[in-house]
């Protein structure tokens, strides 16, 4: 890892549909330090139907998941103001489409990389459109399997595309036994591509965990709180949490851009010697006294008396001196 890794708070449908949320999100994510900021973009005729199930049945004013969709839309001149709003806050605008024309819309908009949903990922149609865009791609692997997931990056490579893969759990929130934090790596060595992890536990904990084990990229959802309206809430981190974990993250990527040299403590040379102890006597003891381990006690600091680690090595010598109790031990001392 060269780099400290890349955040970005999705917001998803944290706004419930409020141009006016969203925008305050934008700012509240910008004081953070996360790097981007990710949406979707749903456009209700182009991806969905009134035949399409809720997940979970949440909506009290939506009578389908297709009217859902419907009240999350934004207009194009929308998105552009909400694109133009990240710029000036420093924040990459990354956005998940659903739908080819979605994809149009970006390209207009000036997306600066493409996020695949779990539920997306074998949808080859709209991988060849974000393909041609020949922007960058980050693939969330939530509810595919390594075959399944081996046929989409057979088919990303074949178009020359540049990816990236996210370790993810489609479980909201994702439970710990559902982490699949091994999968990280199992993911690195299988595509040699840039892995990283999409998390849905409502913990920032999770997150760090992933960066220890190698995820270069973090994705987790945001929220102003966690009993605001929308299915993904139970799932989310809150803003506060979100600054705890960019300060958190920015420590452990320090720490593994700076492996430590076991073999070399040579900067521990003035503390071994503080904490260090010599070998001393625990009683009054004659001159010609055959020392014992129960006559031998430790005492600091090291370098005034035989070293701790050779008693061995003095047990059964005799005293060359009277010495008392507490006396440090040295060479001169013993036969």
């Amino acid at each position: 890892m060269k780099n400290k890794p890349y955040l970005i708070a999705e917001i998803a449908q944290a706004h419930d549909g409020s141009l006016g949320i969203l925008h305050s999100y934008i700012d509240a994510v910008a004081a953070t330090g996360v790097q981007a900021i990710k949406f979707q973009m749903h456009i209700a005729e182009a991806e969905s139907s009134i035949h399409e199930p809720f997940r979970v049945k949440f909506s009290k004013e939506d009578a389908t998941r297709f009217d859902y969709w419907k009240r999350m839309e934004f207009s194009l001149e929308q998105w552009k103001e909400i694109k133009q709003h990240c710029d000036e806050v420093g924040l990459d605008f990354i956005c998940s489409p659903f739908s080819n024309l979605a994809v149009d819309w970006l390209e207009e908009i000036g997306v600066h990389s493409y996020k695949i949903g779990s539920g997306e990922v074998n949808n080859l149609l709209l991988l060849e459109k974000i393909c041609k865009t020949g922007k960058p791609i980050i693939i969330s692997s939530g509810m595919s399997s390594f075959s399944e997931l081996d046929e989409t990056v057979r088919f990303l490579k074949n178009k020359n595309a540049t990816f990236s893969i996210l370790q993810c759990t489609t479980a909201y929130p994702t439970k710990p036994e559902q982490y699949g934090l091994n999968v990280i790596n199992e993911l690195k060595e299988r595509y040699n591509v840039p892995v990283g992890f999409s998390d849905h536990s409502s913990f920032f904990s999770t997150g760090i965990a992933a960066v220890a084990l190698g995820a270069e990229i973090l994705e987790f959802h945001v929220v102003f709180h966690k009993e605001m309206f929308g299915p993904d809430t139970i799932a989310s981190l809150t803003i506060e949490q979100t600054k705890l974990l960019v300060a958190a993250v920015e420590k452990i990527s320090i720490a593994l851009n700076n492996p430590m040299d076991k073999n070399n403590n040579e900067n521990f040379q003035e503390l071994k010697a503080i904490f260090g102890k010599s070998l001393a006597l625990n009683k009054n003891l004659a001159i010609g006294h055959l020392i014992t381990f129960d006559d031998l006690e430790t005492k600091k600091p090291s370098g005034f008396g035989i070293s701790a680690i050779k008693f061995q090595e003095v047990i059964g010598k005799k005293l060359k001196c009277n010495k008392s109790k507490w006396d440090f031990l040295n060479e001169e001392d013993i036969e």
